[in-house]
């Protein structure tokens, strides 16, 4: 049997997590989908189960994605990090923060699932 892997996605604007939801529901390899409305948020959930990937917007209130991106990276260095936002130019600032993928909002979402398959298939999980 495939495992399925676990996937938190944390956007402050709910429209952005019910589309990444219904995106990522769409791959056979994603299993569980919990969201967070924050980076503080995305952290509460992972401390209750770790998951195998967590997609992170950078620009959120409370605790922002770069932030939340250094504290996963650093309670749990196996889980993988995809961090997005609408703007390119926090590409570098993203993968100093630890991130495994920058994804632009605006790229098409095939290359989400792309890079989601790549890391589900660099971590053995599947």
């Amino acid at each position: 049997m495939v495992k399925r892997i676990t996937v938190v996605i944390a956007d402050d604007q709910p429209r952005a997590r019910q589309s990444l939801r219904a995106l990522l529901a769409t791959c056979s390899q994603v299993g569980p989908i919990r969201e967070a409305a924050d980076g503080l948020a995305a952290l509460k959930l992972a401390d209750e189960s770790p998951p195998d990937v967590v997609v992170l917007d950078i620009l959120m209130p409370i605790m922002d994605g770069l932030e939340a991106a250094r504290s996963i990276r650093a309670r749990w260095p196996q889980v993988k990090l995809i961090l997005t936002s609408m703007h390119g130019e926090y590409q570098d600032a993203a993968l100093a923060a630890g991130a495994d993928v920058f994804f632009r909002k605006g790229d098409p979402p095939g290359e989400l699932l792309d890079r989601l398959a790549a890391l589900a298939d660099a971590k053995g999980a599947g």
